[in-house]
């Protein structure tokens, strides 16, 4: 099949305009989270479900299952055209399952319960989300009973975010974390604990901002076909084949919480502004599951921005844009400050040695939602009952507690978190081969130097969009498959030398 036959012509139509709709939803979803006024939530519910209505129609016309059956039949596709039309006979077939009412109900829901939550948390209102969570989860499992050759509904949304991942593997990966997790967090729980005083000084908004945003550009965010602006709770999404935004949000007593947003979401978005050209508006033009992405933010979030070489590089300038703040601070403190480990109630402060104990919470409360074994009306106390046992921690209301995430508020259950955990221990084994391949890495982010680390990820991961499944793209990065080694080696070599332990 060459790209100029008329039936490939079709097909890439058709991809196009999928994924403009799915842009469109972005930009309202985008600016619901933004700039919309609070009274126009409703009809901005309804706009998003008529566009998901449209879309769904479109990804499950008959002609373009036709289509897509009789392009599958010919035996002249590139490897690349094999793998677009897989993708594509997926989506079709679990679309059609879903009927074009169904998704435009779930959708509307959606919209309504998110901004249910935005009034809900900070009033402290858990009872007030408890009918809407309820239909939430009513929602999510007719969604994955549509798809009856999935185990478990659990298995159903695992695939649909880290394609071939299923929840026995999920809970095999956290179970070995947790084991070697849970005593290296005690031993430095029991060290001396960094100075912090200086974080909690006043540092203006718009000068947080600011340095922030001049980091990922040297990290290579191209604000040309990006932008960045403040919400309740940092994400990036996707409005166009050259339109990647990312958000963030400043606290002006932690300038820590507002860079490690910027630097997070700026991973994700290198990822998609890194897709090659000729993938984007294709089933391959984007990011190839929730955990590979995962990997991007934390790695440039963690491994890079928490590193003694990124303070060496960046601590100066923080200096000069705070200089009253930070002068009696040194690279050292901060390097410390910016690496603390303390166990806390909120996922995002989390550090990276506390983190997964987050996310392994919050993925066995859905997973016990989905299974039954949990009601949604106990959802609150079975929250803080799993983080005194996880953290030694219970939160002074559901604020800090059931509320604070928004995952579950946008309208499903399921699959939401575990992506995380696996993005954290993809990440350590692409920057191990990255290093492998380019040694001296640390020297480069020591003078603000990207290129090489940038180069090898886009090379080796951002370029290829869904490509390859996420097994195969780690496979050919890194040349061994999923592993919790690398990571649980990057934990123990740094945070034993950071705090002194044998």
């Amino acid at each position: 099949m060459t790209k100029t036959d008329t039936q490939w012509t079709e097909l890439t139509r058709r991809w196009q305009e999928l994924a403009d709709l799915g842009g469109i939803n972005s930009l309202l979803g985008w600016d619901q989270s933004t700039y919309l006024p609070q009274a126009a939530s409703a009809g901005r519910s309804r706009q998003t479900a008529l566009i998901s209505t449209i879309a769904h129609q479109k990804a499950t016309d008959p002609e373009y299952g036709k289509l897509l059956d009789t392009a599958g039949k010919r035996d002249d596709l590139t490897p690349e055209q094999a793998r677009m039309l897989g993708l594509a006979r997926k989506n079709y077939d679990q679309a059609t399952r879903l009927p074009t009412a169904f998704v435009a109900e779930w959708t509307e829901h959606g919209g309504n319960s998110y901004s249910a939550w935005t009034e809900a948390r900070p009033a402290n209102d858990f009872r007030r989300m408890v009918p809407i969570l309820e239909k939430t989860l009513d929602y999510s499992l007719q969604g994955a009973g549509y798809y009856p050759e999935f185990a478990t509904p659990m298995d159903y949304f695992i695939d649909q975010s880290d394609e071939g991942m299923t929840q026995a593997q999920v809970d095999d990966v956290f179970r070995q974390l947790r084991e070697a997790l849970v005593p290296l967090v005690e031993q430095v729980a029991q060290a001396e604990r960094p100075r912090v005083d200086f974080l909690e000084r006043h540092y203006p908004k718009e000068l947080q901002l600011k340095f922030g945003e001049g980091i990922i550009r040297d990290y290579g965010y191209d604000f040309t076909r990006g932008r960045q602006d403040l919400t309740h709770h940092p994400f990036m999404t996707r409005l166009g084949g050259h339109d990647v935004r990312i958000t963030t949000r400043v606290k002006e007593n932690d300038p820590i919480d507002a860079l490690y947003s910027t630097l997070h979401e700026s991973g994700h978005a290198l990822y998609e502004q890194g897709v090659a050209e000729e993938y984007l508006g294709t089933p391959l033009g984007h990011g190839v599951s929730a955990g590979v992405h995962e990997s991007s933010s934390r790695l440039w979030e963690n491994l890079v921005g928490r590193s003694r070489a990124f303070w060496a590089a960046y601590f100066g300038d923080m200096r000069d844009v705070f200089p009253e703040q930070l002068k009696d601070v040194t690279e050292e403190e901060m390097h410390r400050a910016s690496n603390v480990v303390a166990r806390s109630l909120i996922r995002t402060d989390a550090d990276e040695l506390t983190y997964n104990l987050h996310v392994i919470t919050r993925y066995e409360l859905e997973r016990d939602l989905l299974s039954g074994k949990l009601a949604v009306r106990d959802l609150a106390d079975a929250w803080h009952a799993a983080y005194q046992q996880n953290l030694g921690l219970r939160a002074p209301s559901d604020v800090d507690g059931v509320l604070q995430d928004v995952h579950w508020f946008f309208g499903q259950i399921g699959g939401a978190f575990h992506g995380y955990t696996l993005g954290n221990v993809l990440n350590a084994q692409f920057y191990a081969a990255a290093e492998r391949a380019n040694p001296g890495l640390e020297g480069d982010i020591a003078r603000k130097d990207f290129s090489r680390l940038r180069g090898w990820l886009t090379e080796n991961v951002y370029r290829h969009g869904s490509r390859y499944t996420p097994n195969e793209l780690l496979e050919r990065a890194t040349g061994q498959g999923l592993s919790v080694e690398p990571y649980l080696n990057y934990l123990r070599t740094k945070y034993s030398d950071l705090y002194g332990l044998k």
